[in-house]
């Protein structure tokens, strides 16, 4: 796959893909089309996922009203009361969310989510964007279930710079009102399977969905495209260890689509690497490979980079991609990407498309990463110690939420 196939990829897909959507699936039926086109038979596995449509979303300050998106998955509420902005989250701060609803900085995670209700907080408002950028984009974000544990509050999310207004006039009563209706529906895994001569089997990953404002080129249809020419070269080139090449959908969700396959009966079976692709090809900044397995790993990747000229960052973590349920089952996990300056390349956003991408930067990405699989998978047996350190473990416990991180 040349430079110039692999952006007319970019082009071909150039349209927002959230978990779930009809758009997600126009997208794994593309990609099933397109291994079609290159020998390959790949099938399409759904997977259920909580899907929710938004009646009404109204976030009243002072009774002006904000432009707002509200939460998905978070209910439907009308809630008044004072308005407070959370700073910070020590103990003095928490414990003045108490019949409030809150402001906050940044993603709503669970560690967040759950002070605020301990501290009796009555709503939730985030905002995003750039203070500097001229566009009022919301992001459409969702109350994971992961987060809300069935205790569920209002929240709506904002642009940063109604967000800087509402501080500056001091605000100081909101009210949120959401109406929605919320279902079950389905997103969608995409599966190619290349047989081997032993019983191991190599899993590839990358997510092909966007979130609700991005083309998602970036992140991450360069890992997706990757994925495809990855299994091009090994259609034609002998491996010993079995391989497939799973696209991955929702990972934009909270990696639905990868702990959907992880939790698959007898999919783990004879498993014994994984190598994920997420946001590689960018025009500018660096290469990087995170692994989530033994320590050794790093350096053979490190100097594989010497000996093939190509300058990486390795270093041992988590990985915030399709990955980690892989690690959180007990199977050695490495990912690429490269890295770019936000004030280059910026994710989640509109401003995450191919205009981002150089298709030369992709076929030496792609090369890299396809030199190293070719080594892992003729080998005499995988080199890479088939257990998760306990550093490792420890890690995931606080990437998952399952223990907090101490600070």
């Amino acid at each position: 796959m040349d430079a110039k196939q692999i952006m007319q990829i970019f082009a071909d897909t150039a349209y927002v893909r959230t978990g779930g959507s009809p758009e997600e699936l126009r997208t794994a039926e593309y990609l099933r089309d397109k291994a079609a086109e290159l020998g390959l038979s790949a099938r399409i596995v759904p997977f259920e996922v909580p899907m929710a449509r938004i009646e009404q979303a109204t976030f009243l300050a002072d009774g002006v009203e904000v432009p707002c998106k509200g939460y998905l998955c978070a209910g439907s509420h009308d809630v008044e009361a004072p308005f407070y902005y959370l700073r910070t989250n020590d103990p003095y701060s928490l414990s003045q969310c108490r019949g409030k609803i809150v402001m906050i900085d940044g993603y709503l995670g669970y560690w967040m989510y759950q002070d605020i209700l301990a501290n009796g907080g009555l709503g939730v408002v985030t905002y995003d964007g750039d203070a500097n950028y001229c566009d009022r984009d919301i992001d459409q974000r969702e109350l994971r279930s992961y987060v809300h544990q069935g205790n569920r509050i209002p929240c709506v999310n904002i642009n940063v710079k109604d967000a800087v207004e509402l501080i500056r006039k001091g605000v100081s009563t909101a009210r949120i009102t959401l109406k929605q209706e919320e279902s079950t529906g389905n997103s969608h895994n995409v599966i190619l399977d290349l047989p081997g001569q032993v019983e191991q089997t190599i899993v590839f990953s990358a997510h092909y969905d966007s979130t609700s404002l991005s083309q998602g080129a970036y992140d991450n249809m360069s890992g997706s495209v990757g994925l495809l020419a990855m299994a091009e070269y090994f259609a034609s080139h002998p491996h010993r260890c079995g391989l497939r090449f799973l696209w991955c959908g929702s990972e934009e969700r909270g990696l639905l689509g990868s702990k959907a396959y992880c939790a698959g009966e007898g999919a783990l079976k004879d498993c014994v690497l994984n190598i994920n692709l997420d946001m590689i090809g960018c025009v500018m900044g660096h290469f990087i490979s995170c692994v989530t397995a033994e320590e050794k790993l790093c350096g053979y990747i490190s100097y594989l980079g010497s000996e093939l000229g190509m300058g990486i960052q390795v270093e041992q973590g988590v990985y915030s991609s399709d990955s980690t349920p892989f690690a959180d089952k007990g199977v050695p996990a490495v990912s690429f990407a490269r890295r770019a300056p936000r004030n280059t390349a910026t994710i989640h956003n509109s401003y995450d498309t191919m205009a981002l991408l150089k298709g030369e930067q992709m076929v030496e990405d792609i090369r890299f990463i396809q030199t190293f699989a070719q080594r892992m998978a003729n080998a005499c047996r995988c080199p890479v110690a088939q257990e998760i350190p306990e550093n490792m473990k420890e890690k995931l416990d606080i990437y998952l939420c399952r223990v907090r991180e101490k600070k």
